[in-house]
């Protein structure tokens, strides 16, 4: 069951949904949706009972003192509001855990009833696979849906993914069937650069999230971070010749295959995203915060295994 606290009124409600596990190459998913969190002050005002859909043998719960009390905190998925106030003012409820070890069904059934009850009209689900694509490039993020109106008027993807899945695809399909909007991002996390963190994937994702949603999201230190870990690999890809042989090969048939954007319109499309990121840089380089909090928060592993990856554009 979920427990609530106090349901908050919102206004023009969208979901964020992101889960760390298979579906979190990299951490770079719940890394997005811990940025929007921290950003903008979520506060935590539901969880789900943690009994029902995770085995504490496989996500342990962990043990912490609090002024000499020793306290529990149980694994399980929470949801907090925020209020966001740039370009327009708009609610956003975000969906924080770790993919459920059972009763997969019934755990989809619970949020979408609570999406519900809270007038959500978009769930927004993000995720990271492991991919041929080199890191030195753009991180490729793909917006999916299985619904062919949506994606006519969004300009994605309609799911055409055949193959094992995890949570996040079956969340996007009891969505369908519920009759709910929902979209998935998927960003492609270079597979020999696997281990967590990696701040460029999730900076792509917040990107894309702020472009469908036509919301202005302040990236914090992401773009730095991002930039940082990219140096890093690439020292590390020249400290071996056969890496750097390998990332060349990647990078030079990721420019053949996106030759064809090179377009009027990808540019245009580019150009405006700069202009937006722009906005939320001030005078002095400051970087304004566009929302705030509207409810109170508690405390708080594996990408998927790299060659379900390009299969992968996935799942969704």
């Amino acid at each position: 069951m979920i427990e609530l606290e106090e349901v908050p009124e919102l206004i023009d409600p969208v979901m964020v949904c992101a889960f760390e596990g298979w579906n979190d190459a990299g951490d770079a998913a719940s890394a997005a949706l811990a940025h929007l969190d921290e950003t903008w002050g979520g506060k935590v005002f539901a969880a789900l009972d943690a009994e029902d859909y995770y085995d504490f043998q496989v996500n342990r719960p962990t043990v912490w003192l609090d002024g000499g009390v020793r306290r529990i905190t149980w694994p399980t998925t929470r949801l907090s509001v925020i209020r966001v106030t740039e370009p327009t003012t708009r609610d956003v409820v975000l969906v924080r855990g770790i993919e459920p070890s059972m009763r997969w069904r019934s755990f989809c059934n619970e949020l979408l009833g609570f999406a519900h009850e809270l007038g959500v009209e978009l769930v927004v689900i993000l995720g990271a696979l492991l991919g041929d694509t080199p890191h030195s490039r753009p991180v490729p993020v793909s917006g999916v849906t299985s619904d062919p109106e949506l994606a006519r008027r969004l300009d994605l993807e309609e799911s055409r993914y055949e193959g094992p899945t995890g949570i996040v695809g079956v969340l996007q399909e009891a969505c369908t069937h519920a009759g709910v909007p929902a979209v998935t991002l998927w960003a492609a996390v270079p597979h020999y650069v696997a281990q967590p963190p990696n701040p460029k994937a999730t900076l792509a994702l917040i990107n894309k999230l702020e472009d469908l949603l036509d919301l202005r999201i302040p990236p914090g230190d992401l773009g730095e971070d991002a930039r940082a870990w990219q140096l890093g690999v690439d020292q590390l890809a020249a400290e071996d010749s056969e890496v750097a042989e390998y990332v060349q090969q990647l990078e030079e048939a990721q420019d053949t295959a996106e030759l064809p954007e090179a377009s009027g319109d990808a540019i245009a499309r580019e150009f405006e995203r700069y202009l937006r990121r722009r906005e939320n840089v001030g005078p002095a380089g400051e970087k304004p915060v566009a929302g705030h909090a509207t409810a109170e928060r508690p405390a708080d592993p594996e990408p998927p295994s790299a060659r379900d990856s390009q299969d992968g554009a996935e799942e969704e």
